[in-house]
C-alpha cells in the first residue's frame, strides 16, 4: 500500500519518525513530505538528520512543489497521515487553501474519499483551532491528536509514541501490536 506522510511544523517529530518506520516494517510505500518549521524541529527534538529520514520513505517531496504527484487527485494512495499535525496546516486543511503540497493533497484525499489522519499535537486549545477541527472532520479527515492512554502501563516514552501510531494503523486499518489492547 502506498501513504503519504506529512510531518508537520509543530512538537512530536517522533510521532511521524516511528510511524514511518512502522510502514517500512510492513512493506508499505512511503511518500514523504517535511515542512519547513518541521525540519528545525527534527534538530531540536532528535538525534535525526534530514539526511537519515529522507533515507526512509520511497519518494520524498518539497512542501512547495505543488506539482508533486500526491498533489493531484488522480496519484494512487491509500491514505495519507500528517504527523504531527501543527494548527496552521490544520486551518489550511479545514479552509481547503491548498497552499503546500501537504495541504494540496489532503484536499486530494478528502475529495477523492481516501482517509486523512490529522494528528494534533497542540494544548490547550483555543476556539479557532476547535472550530478548524470541527471543519475538517466535517470535510472528512480524522481527528487523531496525540493523547497517549496509560491502560497499556507505558514504561517508556517509546510506548507512549506507539500507543498514538498503532491508533494510526487502527484507522487505517492495519494490524500491528504496538500496544496492548483495553480487555
Amino acid at each position: 500500500m502506498r501513504y503519504f506522510v506529512s510531518i508537520g511544523g509543530a512538537s512530536g517529530i517522533i510521532y511521524g519518525i516511528r510511524l514511518i518506520q512502522e510502514l517500512n516494517k510492513m512493506n508499505h510505500e512511503v511518500h514523504l513530505v517535511v515542512s519547513e518549521a518541521a525540519k528545525k524541529i527534527l534538530q531540536h527534538e532528535t538525534s535525526y538528520t534530514q539526511t537519515i529520514l529522507k533515507t526512509q520513505a520511497s519518494v520524498v517531496y518539497d512542501n512547495d512543489d505543488l506539482f508533486a504527484g500526491p498533489a493531484s487527485g488522480s496519484f494512487p494512495l491509500d491514505g495519507m497521515i500528517v504527523i504531527p499535525c501543527s494548527m496552521k496546516t490544520l486551518s489550511s486543511i479545514a479552509h481547503g487553501f491548498g497552499d503546500t503540497l501537504t495541504s494540496r493533497a489532503a484536499s486530494c484525499c478528502l475529495k477523492e474519499g481516501k482517509k486523512l489522519i490529522l494528528v494534533l499535537r497542540e494544548t490547550p486549545l483555543d476556539l479557532p483551532g476547535i472550530k478548524n477541527m470541527l471543519a475538517a472532520k466535517e470535510s472528512g479527515a480524522v481527528i487523531l491528536p496525540a493523547m497517549p492512554a496509560f491502560y497499556h502501563k507505558p514504561e517508556r516514552i517509546e510506548d507512549l509514541v506507539d500507543f498514538i501510531v498503532g491508533k494510526v494503523f487502527d484507522q487505517l486499518g492495519l494490524q500491528h501490536s504496538l500496544f496492548k489492547r483495553w480487555k
